[in-house]
């Protein structure tokens, strides 16, 4: 076939506009397809780990916050499994450990560093300090200060009503989680209490005092409560034993 025969069939593309759309959209169609319907034929993307669980009531009104505030506009939770990643934050982030994210928090920039592994890695009166005063702690930071958070009385009257919501959403909240919500978020935040049934229904769950003001459930309970749990969920020396196995 000659070259000015190949023209001739693709000018009909570039002298008809019309044309070049209903190709560009049939292009687009077919791979998109090519991507997408093999999906369907597998049980699942998303690896199955051992330790993963919902947020508990507190941990998911800390993550409203999280969200409210913007903090996913500087902290990504989504380590990568580069090298220099691993070192610098830990083990490189699961599909798993954001599957009841609704939406997730990969965040698409690093103004800050990654938080997938900061839970445990400060106390929990780091974590009010750095919320007061971020240059208190971190001189070059530039991180604005929410002092107002310890001040604020956590509003979360309708906690239960968005657990209902995120297990229409495929969130495994049990009836049991969603009645007993009320009760195990201010549970979860009191010092000294019997967590017990708690952690019967959301494993390694921490129970304690987060901002230091026992007489008060603020919003900085909440926040710190969420971020002392990420990470957390996964023992990931028992997972990379697994790994070397197979």
């Amino acid at each position: 076939m000659s070259v000015s025969s190949i023209w001739s069939k693709h000018a009909i593309f570039e002298k008809h506009s019309t044309i070049l759309m209903l190709g560009i959209l049939l292009v687009i169609s077919i791979g998109g397809l090519v991507e997408i319907v093999p999906l369907f034929y597998l049980k699942s993307t998303i690896e199955k780990v051992d330790g993963i669980r919902p947020y508990t009531p507190l941990e998911l009104a800390g993550r409203n916050i999280y969200v409210r505030e913007g903090c996913y506009a500087c902290h990504s939770q989504m380590i990568r499994p580069l090298r220099d990643e691993v070192e610098r934050y830990g083990h490189y982030s699961l599909a798993a450990e954001s599957m009841y994210d609704h939406p997730f928090q990969w965040g698409s920039k690093r103004t800050g560093p990654d938080l997938a592994r900061v839970g445990g890695k400060y106390s929990d009166m780091w974590q009010l300090e750095h919320l007061n005063n971020p240059r208190s702690l971190v001189p070059a930071s530039i991180m604005p200060g929410y002092p107002w958070l310890a001040k604020t009385p956590l509003a979360a009257k309708h906690i239960a009503d968005e657990m209902r919501v995120l297990r229409a959403e495929g969130v495994p909240y049990t009836e049991e989680m969603i009645t007993s919500a009320q009760d195990d978020l201010k549970l979860q935040a009191t010092p000294e209490a019997d967590a017990e049934a708690l952690q019967a229904r959301y494993p390694k769950a921490l129970a304690r005092d987060f901002d230091g003001n026992p007489e008060v459930l603020t919003e900085a309970d909440a926040l710190i409560a969420y971020l002392q749990q990420l990470g957390t969920h996964v023992d990931f020396k028992l997972y990379n034993n697994k790994a070397n196995v197979r």
